[in-house]
């Protein structure tokens, strides 16, 4: 069940100037509850939604049994949440987007992250939310529910591998490639990658910013490998990578 608690309002939000919503952006907050509930309340940045981990120790302390969810911002307002960002041609993503905080304890240490495992219940309620959140917003289509490192691979690695897109997927929140098609392009890909010319088209197609150089290339690929092939996300370019992103474009842009 789903149990919302706006006992904790953000202070800073602002209007969204008539710009209507197309996304929903999941992030981890890489700190505990009590302080991810503070920084989202008091500090510069605020979110729509802060989602819980029942296991976390200050949110026991908190004296909170049952797994809820806190709006600190009203859908209708504009949270500070995904900051720099784009997608599918736009940029500053908080004018047009809804963000969820979800908490988890990912650890970035000088570059070597450290991503813990999500919790079963956290994801129940995280799938209720989003679909309560889409019957309001039909307008928002799979290819619009994403993670802070597809709209900002270049500084982001939120939600982090460990998200299960997949099971979202087949729960009715997101997209996900057709494995048969996946398979098809793989057969291809494995006598030779498409020209990487052809590729940057690819992932611009499915809404990526587009890549400026070398090293931009390979942090996005490694933010689209997080989401759609997370046992491998080393940003190397391969058949397997390549098919996943041609599956997606052939599902979901017609091409």
């Amino acid at each position: 069940m789903l149990v919302i608690d706006t006992s904790f309002p953000a202070k800073d939000f602002n209007d969204r100037d008539g710009e209507s919503v197309r996304q929903i952006i999941l992030h981890y907050t890489a700190a505990p509850f009590a302080s991810s509930l503070g920084t989202l309340t008091q500090d510069g940045v605020s979110a729509h939604y802060l989602l819980p981990d029942p296991d976390e120790p200050s949110y026991r302390a908190a004296g909170y049994e049952e797994l809820r969810v806190f709006r600190l911002v009203d859908e209708g307002k504009r949270a500070w949440h995904a900051g720099v960002s784009y997608w599918g041609g736009r940029g500053n993503l908080n004018g047009r987007s809804i963000g969820i905080e979800i908490v988890n304890l990912a650890r970035d240490d000088a570059g070597a992250f450290t991503f813990p495992q999500y919790p079963e219940e956290q994801i129940d309620v995280l799938v209720a939310l989003v679909r309560d959140i889409l019957g309001r917003y039909p307008q928002i289509g799979p290819t619009d529910i994403l993670g802070h490192s597809d709209v900002a691979y270049w500084r982001k690695s939120d939600p982090g591998p460990r998200l299960p897109w997949h099971f979202l997927h087949e729960a009715g929140v997101g997209a996900w490639f057709d494995e048969p098609t996946r398979a098809m392009y793989q057969r291809r890909f494995c006598v030779g990658l498409p020209p990487e010319v052809e590729v940057e088209r690819a992932f611009q197609r499915y809404g990526y910013k587009p890549a400026q150089n070398r090293q931009a290339f390979e942090r996005r690929t490694r933010a689209f490998q997080m989401h759609f092939r997370p046992r491998d996300y080393c940003g190397f370019l391969d058949a397997q990578t390549c098919a996943i992103l041609y599956a997606l474009n052939e599902k979901y842009r017609g091409l």
